[in-house]
């Protein structure tokens, strides 16, 4: 995290507001990467005054939502095999048990599924490929995930960036220490958020669920 944020603090405002929103959109088109580091580091920094927490809010909502329906159009278009494939790209993070979570979570939820999946690392890279896969109606899929991923951006940027101006207004002449608050704050909700994931994970297999052969097709549009 640390070398992120060094990495978006060397960037222009305009140009950590574009990275962070291109992240945030690949990650959720289905490819692994650091969307909620990135969102958690430019949150930081606006708390510092070096960038506007409403540019970065927004920014990540954008990438959010674009990246989530693109992920839905690849996911409609290619089907379970195309997650099956990425899987075996990125075993780690999305492999056959990987992905039967998420399919557990989207039979337990429908598309609530895509709201609550912004919070969790899991369901933010596989929602929209897999809502597609699964045919969820294109209307009810973009509420969700306009939603979840308003809520996400601007509650994780505005959540640290108050922090981070309320330890400077309580502990003037030590910033420092705010800041350091305000770190451990970001890296405790991403502790926390990966640790629901595991248990999810965890509670999957020890129930003993196996990824199901193929996805019964919700009602198409």
């Amino acid at each position: 995290m640390d070398q992120i944020q060094a990495w978006l603090t060397a960037l222009p405002p305009g140009g950590l507001y574009a990275i962070v929103g291109l992240i945030i959109g690949i990650e959720s088109m289905g490819i692994p990467l650091p969307g909620e580091i990135a969102l958690v580091s430019a949150s930081l920094l606006a708390a510092t005054g070096a960038v506007d927490p409403w540019w970065v809010a927004g920014a990540a909502a954008t990438g959010a939502i674009v990246g989530d329906s693109i992920g839905y159009a690849i996911g409609r278009r290619g089907g379970r095999a195309l997650l099956v494939r990425l899987g075996r790209r990125f075993p780690k993070h999305l492999g056959p048990r990987h992905l039967a979570a998420a399919e557990r979570m989207f039979g337990r939820w429908g598309v609530w599924a895509v709201f609550f999946g912004r919070f969790v690392a899991l369901l933010r890279i596989l929602a929209g490929p897999l809502a597609g896969a699964l045919h969820v109606p294109y209307r009810k899929f973009l509420l969700a995930n306009a939603g979840g991923g308003l809520l996400w951006s601007f509650g994780t940027v505005f959540a640290l960036y108050s922090l981070g101006q309320v330890a400077e207004r309580w502990l003037k002449g030590f910033s420092w220490v705010g800041l350091v608050v305000a770190v451990l704050a970001g890296l405790g909700s991403t502790i926390w958020l990966k640790r629901r994931a595991r248990r999810t994970l965890d509670g999957g297999d020890a129930a003993g669920d196996a990824a199901p052969d193929r996805v019964a097709a919700a009602p198409r549009d």
